[in-house]
């Protein structure tokens, strides 16, 4: 059985990875480790230091779930890398910009690193059920695709996490199902916004847009608001035919996802059970085993950073100097 090192104790570590592996793995062997963190959750072990976890678990036996900062990728892959760990499951986005994707990926070809960056919605039911819709033309061709991700952050950029700007929060499962649904794409436009917190300012992290033109001839927005009020995770397609909207679960307080197909004089909805996480952590797993490979990986998750730092550019956000990489 393959175990587990979970690098790095931020929410993305405690709040999704640690429980999902608990319920999903229960007999199998956890060690965790964070330079900045002490492990807040029973059933682990603790390393103080890379070099520790590695005489703690076999790191040849071993999937990394590496949830660093997005800034902070490629010292911590080299380490590992240095260690002989090889299955490294990496958060989204596989980097904070293409010139740390040209370092993540020259690493991975030089020590044979099977990278797999952390997709939950290409496991999602909501999104099988949306591309059997498009694969199978029953409401015509696909004409454009609205992608909304909107939620309050205030707390969690005041505290400040090292995300260098909105683009980098939620906008990578955006990009993502964007492509799994349309195909490749160029950035058309983009922008991003600050959000104002009483007297505080916090540079490009109040919310962006980005529109992409897909070479499948399908256009996507794709919008997220961090200044929201409320949770919405939406996905719209305009087809010839009708118009389809998918609700994702919002978080982990609910797993349920919902449907709705409306064509002429007729409206379809359907809410089902939708353990994306789960889903995905598990075909992760199968695919370090080598038993169920995803074989387009880590080349999507290399086309999402590029197509984020493109949309980067055009907003005129960089990621901050100083970065920890």
């Amino acid at each position: 059985m393959l175990g587990t090192l979970v690098v790095g104790l931020g929410r993305a570590g405690t709040e999704l990875h640690l429980p999902v592996l608990r319920r999903l793995r229960p007999d199998a062997p956890v060690v965790v480790f964070d330079p900045h963190r002490t492990a807040r959750t029973d059933g682990v072990t603790v390393a103080d230091s890379l070099p520790h976890a590695a005489r703690l678990i076999d790191p040849a036996n071993t999937v990394v779930h590496l949830c660093t900062p997005p800034s902070a990728r490629v010292a911590p892959l080299t380490a590992l890398a240095e260690l002989g760990f090889r299955r490294v499951l990496v958060e989204k986005p596989l980097a904070a910009d293409d010139r740390d994707l040209r370092e993540v990926l020259a690493l991975r070809e030089a020590a044979r690193l099977d990278l797999l960056p952390v997709g939950q919605w290409r496991a999602s039911e909501l999104t099988r059920r949306l591309a059997s819709i498009l694969r199978e033309r029953r409401l015509g061709r696909p004409r454009s695709i609205t992608i909304v991700q909107s939620k309050p952050r205030f707390a969690r950029t005041a505290l400040g996490d090292e995300h260098p700007s909105a683009f980098d929060v939620e906008v990578p499962h955006s990009v993502l199902l964007a492509l799994l649904l349309a195909g490749p794409a160029e950035v058309l436009g983009a922008h991003c916004s600050d959000m104002l917190l009483g007297d505080e300012v916090y540079p490009a992290l109040g919310g962006a847009v980005l529109r992409l033109s897909h070479a499948s001839g399908v256009r996507t927005e794709i919008r997220t608001d961090l200044t929201s009020p409320i949770r919405e995770r939406k996905v719209t397609i305009d087809l010839d035919g009708g118009t389809v909207v998918g609700h994702f679960a919002v978080s982990a307080a609910d797993d349920h996802a919902q449907l709705r197909v409306s064509t002429q004089g007729q409206q379809l909805r359907s809410v089902f059970r939708d353990d994306s996480l789960g889903a995905f952590l598990a075909h992760a797993y199968r695919h370090f085993a080598g038993e169920d490979r995803i074989t387009d990986e880590p080349d999507t998750g290399a086309a999402v950073v590029e197509l984020i730092s493109a949309a980067k550019r055009l907003s005129g956000v960089a990621v901050p100097e100083g970065a920890s990489r």
